[in-house]
């Protein structure tokens, strides 16, 4: 029985993003030291009624944008979707949306829940529902809270997508360390060669309120230029996750065939493949899965 496991993009098995709330104008310095260290970064706007408008849309296309950075979805009024009447929620999501695309002028599908989210479902909320009106809306993903994802595993539900650890975590350096020193080659344990995902969560004013910006600089630092490690955005990650799940296989597991627009990769015990947008390749038959 073969052990077949997805790679990241070049073969990589290991993925590194950061997830950031509100806008908040200490967003450019973070974006700094992103830019400094090769990481990217998500930053979950609300509308400018409830935040005011702290960046314009020139300053959100230059700063964010143009630095390969995304922009998604934190309800227009910063209120937690597992309150809300389903109506108030949709209206919250949809508006959100509808002010962020005309001000980046591109199409946003991904979304931080504001306030508790989806930890606490109050007036009778069911999270099935939040789902759906989000599946509806069109957002394709949602982080949550709540505990950490010490496993690095990406997850079985991205409406329900919980980090790894906020920055100020006392053992955030350990995780990373932790995570840095994964082995996923083919002399581990096969269940391990999983791809691996580390995601740091905050608020960018934080770095102010506690004086600790040598903290993300640190993270950023240790994590920096490493070959095994992807460094993306939320939804870089949800868009190649769905494109490996759309592969083809014949019955025998032989031929994979690619119908999307990402070229994929996988690897076969220890041996790299990647397949190109539309193209079949085979698989060395030496053992059968």
């Amino acid at each position: 029985m073969r052990s077949f496991f997805m790679r990241y993009p070049d073969g990589k098995a290991k993925a590194v993003t950061f997830s950031y709330d509100d806008g908040n104008l200490q967003d450019r310095r973070l974006i700094e030291i992103f830019d400094k260290y090769g990481m990217k970064g998500t930053f979950n706007f609300n509308s400018d009624k409830m935040r005011g408008a702290k960046f314009t849309a020139e300053e959100v296309k230059e700063i964010f944008l143009a630095k390969g950075h995304e922009i998604a979805v934190h309800g227009a009024n910063h209120r937690a979707n597992g309150n809300m009447r389903a109506i108030e929620g949709i209206k919250d999501v949809l508006n959100c949306r509808l002010e962020l695309e005309e001000k980046c002028d591109t199409i946003i599908r991904g979304m931080a829940y504001p306030d508790t989210g989806i930890t606490l479902m109050g007036n009778f909320g069911r999270y099935e529902q939040v789902k759906n009106y989000l599946q509806e809306l069109d957002i394709v993903y949602a982080r949550t809270l709540g505990k950490a994802n010490l496993s690095y595993m990406l997850p079985d539900d991205f409406h329900a997508w919980m980090p790894t650890a906020h920055h100020n975590d006392p053992k955030i350096m350990d995780y990373v360390n932790e995570f840095l020193n994964i082995d996923t080659s083919k002399n581990s344990y096969h269940a391990r060669r999983v791809p691996r995902l580390l995601y740091i969560w905050g608020h960018s004013y934080e770095f102010d309120n506690n004086n600790n910006w040598e903290l993300i600089e640190e993270i950023c630092q240790k994590l920096s230029g490493n070959e095994e490690i992807w460094y993306a955005t939320n939804i870089e990650i949800y868009n190649y996750v769905e494109a490996y799940n759309r592969l083809v296989y014949s019955a025998d597991g032989f031929k994979v065939y690619n119908p999307t627009l990402y070229t994929i990769w996988f690897d076969v015990d220890g041996d790299l493949y990647s397949v190109k947008p539309g193209e079949t390749v085979q698989i060395d038959p030496e053992e059968k899965f």
